[in-house]
């Protein structure tokens, strides 16, 4: 996979209440498995991923994802085009409260990707089986364990056969106990050689999972490199004093 973001600008508000996220960011990476995107909070590492994820547009800058040039500030229609080829994690689950686990699977497959009942069936059966939610198939969110909320929100996009996942940091709102079960189930995932990109705050998780870091502080990428090389030896002072801050307990 390959990602290339090119001076990607992007700001909320207008006059003097406007807030500039990120600053004429620009990225060029290319990994097999897993890109994580690490920095302290408010550095933009979400926006980023809500820009690729075609959820945001940027006030200016281009993106290529794959050589491909992502469809920014373009019309509704092609943006969803370019979504179903993307699956997207949210840490707030963004589960339908009102549908089963099951339905929260499958109606996305026949509404959003188009596919008829029995193939959404199907899909939807095979992938909560997957991830050991088979049985939990006919309870609503409310009724399930933030990790299996989780779950269902990793098999919803699993299910759309997306070329790539979007992880913006899945267990924020977890405990330990959960917080464990969702990190085994990507390490899983990548064994299998999904293409993930993942924001996160679990930083032994991304020194074991990452094949390559990208550190954004003040919106922008600091540095990038092969996660090994990053937390054994981070080059900007930014990078140094994170690591040493969230590392030290």
């Amino acid at each position: 996979m390959k990602i290339e973001a090119l001076s990607i600008t992007k700001s909320y508000g207008s006059g003097s209440e406007s807030r500039l996220v990120l600053d004429d960011l620009c990225l060029s990476v290319e990994f097999p498995h897993v890109l994580a995107l690490l920095g302290p909070s408010g550095s933009g590492k979400s926006t980023l991923l809500r820009i690729i994820a075609g959820l945001e547009q940027p006030d200016e800058g281009s993106l290529h994802l794959n050589g491909e040039a992502a469809p920014l500030c373009e019309k509704e229609s092609v943006l969803r085009d370019y979504r179903r080829n993307l699956g997207v994690v949210f840490q707030a689950f963004n589960l339908f409260p009102h549908m089963t686990a099951f339905q929260n699977v499958m109606v996305p497959l026949t509404q959003v990707h188009g596919l008829d009942e029995q193939e959404a069936t199907r899909r939807t059966l095979e992938v909560m089986e997957r991830l050991g939610m088979a049985e939990h198939g006919q309870k609503f969110p409310a009724q399930l364990s933030g990790g299996q909320r989780q779950r269902i929100a990793i098999a919803r996009a699993l299910a759309s056969k997306a070329r790539f996942l979007l992880f913006d940091e899945p267990t924020s709102s977890l405990d330990p106990e959960m917080t464990a079960e969702v990190l085994m189930l990507i390490a899983e995932l990548k064994d299998a050689g999904t293409p993930m990109l993942l924001v996160t705050h679990e930083m032994g998780f991304a020194r074991k999972i990452a094949d390559q870091v990208a550190f954004l502080a003040e919106g922008r990428v600091m540095e990038q490199g092969p996660a090994g090389e990053f937390f054994c030896n981070p080059q900007s002072l930014v990078a140094q004093r994170f690591l040493a801050k969230v590392l030290a307990y």
